[in-house]
């Protein structure tokens, strides 16, 4: 391997070494890095490997050996490109137009040339964000020219943010009419149901949804009771959407192009009309619904004995939330005046009412929870612990809090109750072979492992030991490795280097494990809401239900109503489906998360100027990351903003650490900042803080003790 030249500001040259067999794959850019995407596994890009690619493009690539011999993607060639259309600010530059890309992964601006009179045609100013369609894409050898195709609106524009992400990811507001006019159609009938012989009437059952305290729609809800040998009875039920929406009509084909739910920061956009996900199909409190109920029976320990599937007729006796839910696991009777205890007490009443002890349904919960959870972490189930920074929102949709999302008993009941549901009912649909929809997560490429083992060991967040044993993909290390981690100050570090060597867990016709999970089996069945992958399940287990205790012929009466017939059934298109899933959950996370950002640059928008403490959480080429302590929000202290005038700092890209030229003070991960914010950029999501005072290395190399066993 040739050597390194490392440069002014700590840019490094390229290595020097002979490129492996080229590979094509899809390239995914972030704001800090990129890497490939193809059938050999996952290649992070080297420096200056992206070139002209564009985020989302098919492209031919080469490979070639990293710093530590892992293996590095250049890309060559683009195939096809993703994008047609690019979001941008437009200024007038003499004789031409120019639209500078909001998507900070767009390295590249696009012209206007003077002949294209759009900007004229749409009544654009300087200034104005619009969306502009790509004609020319840009190359190593000449820029990329655009025509502008609507304007978006002004810099001024209050939720301008939200509309230039929901334009990015050509994401809309509106809903089909022909879906809502065939939504509005529908109705619950439940005697008519009830005529079906596979569903079964559990009414007369106690059973509870426990969700967010904003929640809209309620898709699950679970009935727990102790078996008199200790163990226990747990029943998952959630919303029958197989039952209204049938295969290839208007909210059925409406759905599969939506195929998710997207959650943004200030609205959401469903993937089935409201009158479903929010009235027919909402397990609301003392209703009757139609759902899909899977029974199971576990020992003490917590291990399935057996379990039963079937359509059934609920009634929900209390909705709870997750703080009143932690709030009886805590102390039922120490509930004080905070709102979540006063909704706590309400749904005691409400549970009382009913003849049941809700606090001791909890405790049950509770206690099957944290079996589940030690089996799961037997078996080398991986829990990586993430922030995810939240805003709540006031009327006018503008942030008045910053919140983090936090893992707590009640989320994690819920978690392990829908975690052992989707198990049951992948194992069923997986014995008997027929296509669907399976979640399924590969192992890890070693590369992407041996990277973060060894970037974690060297800066002593894990031990070698611990670093050679993730670098030969044993779950159980990497879990470990996560548990070490915990509490110190190499937590969050650990969990992002270690999660983003993991491959991204999609949808495929047919099982073939879940790694992260340690499922051998493993599908989404719990939310037909917001998932189009959980009502294909819902329909294949129908189906299998309808040939095991219907008969064939009684099945293939079914069988177009539930998975269609012909070229256009679901074991015809089910490779298809799954993809267009997979990628649409894609963007949804990325559009839910860029709303999220904004959000957050507009809360601190009204803080210009006041200082706050956080930790370096990453570094690279741009600067110094910091994560505040009070919110989790993360900001970036440019390379400009470090040291004294003159100063410059050179970047070991491995070791992720900056030195100073002049004093030779060393900013590395973990270290403790107080920072003041300077700058915001709220169409961007971006927030810029200056440094004002670090702790002192000797200080921060304290905190870097050897991770513990």
């Amino acid at each position: 391997m040739g050597r390194k030249k490392k440069g002014r500001g700590g840019r490094k040259g390229p290595a020097r070494t002979q490129h492996q067999a080229g590979l094509i794959g899809t390239v995914h850019i972030t704001e800090r890095s990129g890497y490939v995407e193809c059938a050999e596994g996952e290649f992070k890009l080297t420096s200056r490997g992206l070139r002209e690619a564009m985020n989302g493009d098919r492209v031919h690539a080469s490979l070639c050996r990293g710093p530590h011999g892992e293996r590095r993607a250049i890309i060559e060639s683009v195939i096809e490109h993703a994008a047609t259309s690019v979001i941008g600010t437009f200024v007038q530059n003499g004789p031409l137009g120019v639209v500078h890309p909001l998507d900070a992964r767009i390295r590249q601006d696009f012209f206007i040339l003077p002949t294209d009179n759009s900007p004229k045609h749409h009544k654009v100013k300087p200034g104005d964000i619009v969306s502009a369609r790509i004609e020319t894409y840009p190359s190593r050898y000449e820029s990329g020219v655009a025509t502008i195709e609507r304007r978006i609106g002004d810099a001024g524009a209050p939720d301008l943010g939200i509309q230039c992400i929901m334009a990015r990811y050509d994401l809309s507001d509106g809903y089909n009419p022909r879906a809502l006019e065939e939504a509005r159609a529908l109705d619950l009938d439940v005697e008519a149901a009830l005529a079906d012989p596979l569903r079964r009437d559990i009414r007369d059952r106690f059973l509870i949804t426990i969700d967010p305290v904003d929640a809209r729609d309620f898709d699950d809800a679970i009935s727990v009771a102790r078996t008199p040998d200790g163990g226990w009875n747990l029943g998952v039920h959630i919303a029958d959407v197989s039952h209204y929406v049938t295969w290839e009509s208007s909210i059925d084909l409406e759905a599969r192009t939506r195929s998710t739910s997207v959650y943004l920061a200030d609205r959401v956009l469903p993937m089935l009309p409201e009158r479903l996900s929010n009235n027919l199909c909402s397990l609301v409190p003392l209703q009757d619904r139609l759902a899909f109920t899977v029974d199971m029976v576990l020992s003490p320990a917590g291990r399935v004995r057996s379990y039963t599937m079937f359509p059934s007729v609920i009634h929900s006796r209390v909705r709870m939330d997750y703080a009143a839910a932690d709030a009886l696991l805590q102390d039922p009777l120490a509930l004080g005046d905070e709102p979540s205890f006063q909704r706590a007490r309400a749904c005691l009443a409400q549970a009382e009412e009913a003849g049941v002890d809700l606090a001791a349904f909890l405790r049950d919960a509770n206690d099957l929870a944290h079996a589940r959870q030690k089996i799961r972490h037997e078996r080398g189930a991986i829990d990586f612990e993430t922030v995810e920074v939240h805003a709540i929102l006031d009327n006018e949709g503008y942030p008045v809090e910053l919140v983090n999302r936090i893992r707590t008993d009640a989320t994690s009941l819920i978690e392990e109750a829908m975690l052992l549901a989707n198990e049951c009912v992948a194992e069923r649909l997986a014995d008997e072979g027929a296509p669907a929809a399976f979640r399924v997560h590969e192992p890890p490429s070693p590369d992407n492992l041996v990277a973060a083992a060894r970037v974690l060991a060297d800066l002593g967040a894990i031990s070698p030991q611990q670093a050679s044993e993730i670098e030969l993909g044993d779950p159980h290390a990497i879990e470990q490795g996560v548990e070490a981690a915990h509490g110190t100050p190499f937590e969050e570090l650990t969990n992002a280097l270690l999660l983003r060597a993991m491959q991204r867990a999609v949808y495929k016709p047919h099982n073939q494990g879940h790694f992260a999970l340690g499922a051998p089996a493993y599908c989404h069945f719990t939310s037909p809401i917001r998932r189009y992958p959980d009502l294909l399940i819902h329909r294949a287990l129908k189906l299998s239900l309808a040939r095991e205790h219907l008969g064939k012929k009684a099945a293939r009466e079914r069988t177009d109503a539930l998975v269609g017939t012909g070229r256009q059934a679901l074991d015809q298109i089910a490779p298809q489906l799954c993809r267009h899933a997979s990628d649409r959950e894609r963007l949804a996370d990325a559009a839910a998360h860029a709303t999220q950002k904004v959000k957050v640059a507009q809360y601190y928008g009204e803080r210009i100027g006041q200082r706050f403490c956080g930790t370096v959480s990453w570094i690279d080429r741009m600067g110094v990351f910091v994560r505040l302590d009070d919110t989790g929000a993360e900001g970036l202290v440019r390379m400009s903003s470090l040291g004294v005038n003159g100063d410059w700092w050179e970047l070991d890209e491995d070791a992720l650490t900056l030195a100073s030229s002049s004093t030779g003070d060393v900013i590395e991960l973990g270290r403790r900042m107080v920072i003041e914010v300077s700058s915001v950029n709220v169409i961007r999501g971006h927030l810029d803080f200056k440094l004002v005072h670090a702790v002192t290395p000797s200080s921060t190399l304290a905190l870097r003790q050897p991770a513990r066993p």
